[in-house]
This record gives C-alpha cells, structure tokens and sequence, in this order.
C-alpha cells in the first residue's frame, strides 16, 4: 500500500450502486484506499448506512439509476449527507443527472466508464478534497460564463432565419474559452435530424463533421450515433459528456478528434415546446479535460434554453412569412383560373405603364372572352362553365412569356398585359391564342372559341384609356362574327 493509500485508510466509504458487477468492481479497485468500504445496492441502503457511522466519502454510481424515477430518492440522499464529500459516477449517456444533483448540493464527478486506474485517482482526489465538489467558479471563469451569455443573447437579436441562427449561435459558442467547435443539430418536420450549422477554430478549423459522422442529414441512422455527444443528445433528450474521447468505444472517432486538438466532447439537447423529442442539439467540442463547474451547468442548460427560444421565433417568423404569401396570393389570384385577379392586374397594368413610358419601351395590351359563354352555363351547367374558363386560362398561359400576366378581368373575359411588346407583335400573339383556344378540348363542351383585341399604348395614354380602346376592339370582333382579332383604333 503506498503511503497516500494508507493516509486514507482510516476513512470509511459508502459505495451506492444497484448492480452487483459494479460493486465487486469497486471493491477491488478501491477498497484499499479506506478503513472500511461498505457496498450499498438501494438508496435505502445507503441511507441506513449513513445514520448508522459518519463516511469519509459517498460515492453514487448513477449507472441504472433514471432520473424520472430516482431524482427524489438520490436528492434526499444528497440532502442527508450534508457538506460531506460525494463523488458521482455519471455514464457519458447521462450527463443530466450532474445539473440535476447540484441543485441539491454541488458534488464532484467522474464520467463513466472509466478505467480502475482513473477511478482510483479521483477517489483519492475527493478523499483529499474535504468538501468532495466540484470547485465553484472563480471570477474568470464566471466572466467567461457571462460573456458566453452575452454572446448567445446577441445571436438571437439579429433576423431569426434558423440557418442564419445556427451559424450565430454555432459562432457565439466558441466565445468561450477551451471550446474549439460547436455545432447546431436540427431536428426536421420529418422527424429526423440534420447538421444545421457548424464552426470550428484554431486546429479544429477544418474540421468537419459531415464528414466525421459520415452524413450531414437523417443523422439519427447515422454509425456514430450511439458515440457522438451531439447526436445522443439529440436523440435521447439528456446531455452527454465524454470527458476522454475513448469513453465512447469508438477509436476512429477519438482519433480524428484528436487530430484536431479536442480532447472533451459534451452534447446539450435543445428542448422542445412542450412533451416529445427535442428540437435539436448543440455539439460543443473542447481543448481542454476540465470538470464543469454548477455555475457552467446552469449557464450551458440557459444556452440551450435560449436556443430553443430562437429556433421557435425563427418558426414563427416563417409561418407569418408563409402566412403573408398566402394572404398574398388569395388577394392577386383568381381562384377559378389561378391567374392575376381584376385588382392585381390593375396594379400591374398601371406598372407597366409608368415603366413603358419610362424606358420609351412598347406594351401591347390584349382582351379576350369566351364567345357564347351563357349559353355554355345553360346548356351544360355551371360546373362545365368552370372547367371552360380553367381549361381557356390553361392553354393561354402556356403560350406566354414570363414576362407577360394573364388577367382574369371578370366572368368570362381575361387580359394580357404585354411588356415590351408592339401592336403587330401582339396581333401575332392573339393569332396564337385564337388558335390555341379554338383548338383545346374542352371536357362537357367539346370546344370554345374568343374573340380578341389587341392595343398598343400610346405615348401619352392612360392605362385607363388603354383598356377602354383594347375592349372595344374585343367587342368589334363579336360583332364582326367571333373568334377573329380586331386591332384598336387610336
């Protein structure tokens, strides 16, 4: 027995854990260390042995132990053991356990699994170690935790697009000092998960994890999701922490982390609005194998929390964005034909104007109606009337530019409004449209036919003016026999 051993042996131990392995384990590597080593499988247990003789150390493996159901029992273990030390055995799978058990008191930590070797030497860390806790901050450190506040708070303050948001938060994470990368995960409307943003500095520049985890999206499938902080966090709702990269049992992974500086991996979950998966995760990559502090723990839980608040005012940001644009559209669109409604195509009419007189540039403007549209709605019924006007609006859009708009201007009768376009030009896409629409099959109605009118804008011509002589070019065609084109006279 070394000579540390046997300043420790006089102590007396309590070692908490509901599996029998784990308890033989640890008496054979640690038991050495104390006068006595008492093994306790129940919080019951233990606290019997706590009332029965004061310990020199807890030690609460918290392998098997859930917090949804252990929480109360292991917080009024912690209670009764008062300034006592205590050191928590935490599997890297559940990290949660660490921020929940120093509310009750702070206590110091290992994360499991962990070899004897280790184990050993944080045991005799706590039992030299009278208050057996993780030291609280000091004021560096606090500064450090307030300006990595800060900078969270700063990247929600700009526009709240979620990549954008990533990318900000990504970069406020490694505000704070030991973080070498740090990433956002995205959980999808699908139900699976994505790598929203990353960003790396120093050696960890060029890293990159969609290369890494060898996906950058559906990573929830992805090899290393049962290793990699971030993706378990994401995954199972608790953070994770592997404070030596082997911890995972993923040696490919450790490597290339190495390569890049990081010796420390830790995942926080986004949470989500209510009950259900999380919304994400945020992956933060370290140089440095340090304990995290309460204070660290209570400000990485207030990260994550405002992460979660971005990622839901970015949600709704788009959903008043989807909102405007189907307002939008309900407003300029005819529903029947799905073309630009009689408002909208005023507006656009008077656009156009201003522009062609502007640029010196011709607009032609075109009227059409269905000849014989009443009688389509007697003879057929409504219903066919309705397929008519889609089926005419149908082949007529197919045959215009981008840059004309079909207008329906009421009931049966449609403008196009024609940029760049003079009359004669217009009189040829008239021609086109007569044809077209003579030659479209109408289901219920066999075919229809229009009529049509064509106007160039005249120089110092309102777009009122305009409509009136294209109309009355439209109503020369009926009289003239339907299904013809008539030019508007200046």
């Amino acid at each position: 027995m070394s000579q540390q051993d046997q300043q420790h042996a006089g102590s007396t131990g309590i070692y908490l854990s509901p599996m029998a392995q784990r308890r033989a384990d640890f008496d054979q590597a640690c038991a050495p260390l104390f006068a006595q080593l008492h093994l306790a499988d129940s919080v019951d247990g233990a606290t019997s042995l706590l009332a029965g003789a004061p310990a020199g150390l807890l030690v609460i493996d918290l392998e098997r132990f859930e917090p949804s159901i252990d929480l109360d029992a292991l917080a009024g273990l912690l209670a009764r053991r008062g300034d006592g030390p205590v050191l928590l055995l935490c599997p890297y799978t559940y990290a949660r356990w660490l921020p929940l058990l120093n509310r009750v008191r702070p206590a110091a930590y290992v994360i499991t699994p962990i070899e004897p070797a280790r184990l050993r030497t944080a045991v005799q860390q706590c039992l030299d170690n009278a208050g057996g806790a993780v030291p609280a901050a000091d004021a560096d450190a606090l500064r450090a935790l307030l300006d990595l506040r800060a900078h969270v708070q700063a990247a929600l303050e700009a526009p709240m697009e979620a990549p954008d948001l990533g990318e900000r938060l990504s970069q406020a994470l490694l505000a704070w000092p030991g973080v070498l990368h740090a990433a956002m995960f995205r959980l999808r409307p699908d139900g699976d998960l994505q790598l929203e943003a990353e960003q790396g500095r120093d050696s960890a520049a060029g890293l990159r994890l969609g290369v890494l985890l060898q996906r950058s999206e559906r990573l929830l499938q992805a090899p290393l999701r049962h290793a990699f902080p971030g993706l378990l966090a994401a995954a199972t709702g608790e953070p994770a922490l592997l404070d030596t990269l082997d911890q995972a049992a993923e040696p490919a992974l450790a490597q290339e982390l190495r390569a890049h500086g990081v010796v420390q991996a830790l995942g926080l979950p986004i949470p989500a609005d209510g009950p259900g998966a999380p919304r994400g995760a945020l992956s933060l990559l370290l140089a440095s194998p340090a304990a995290l502090a309460p204070e660290a723990w209570s400000t990485l839980g207030d990260c994550a929390a405002m992460a979660a608040l971005g990622l839901r005012l970015a949600d709704m940001n788009l959903e008043a964005e989807q909102l405007l644009a189907r307002l939008t559209y309900v407003s300029t669109t005819d529903a029947l034909t799905a073309v630009a409604n009689r408002r909208h195509g005023e507006e656009l009419l008077e656009r156009e104007v201003k522009r062609a007189r502007r640029y010196r540039a011709p607009l032609a403007l075109l009227s059409f109606d269905i000849d014989r549209f009443k009688a389509i709605n007697d003879n057929y019924g409504h219903p066919v009337g309705d397929v008519a006007l889609r089926t005419v609006a149908d082949c007529v859009r197919a045959l215009l530019r981008s840059s004309d708009v079909l207008v329906r201007s009421g009931g049966e009768e449609f403008h196009v409004i024609a940029p760049h376009t003079s009359a004669i030009d217009g009189l040829k896409m008239a021609e086109k449209i007569r044809h077209a629409v003579e030659q479209a099959a109408i289901p219920g109605c066999d075919h229809v036919t229009v009529s049509l009118g064509v106007a160039q804008l005249g120089e110092q011509e309102s777009a009122d003016s305009l409509v009136q002589r294209v109309e009355a070019a439209m109503a020369r065609a009926k009289r003239a026999g339907r299904n013809c084109v008539e030019l508007a006279m200046q």
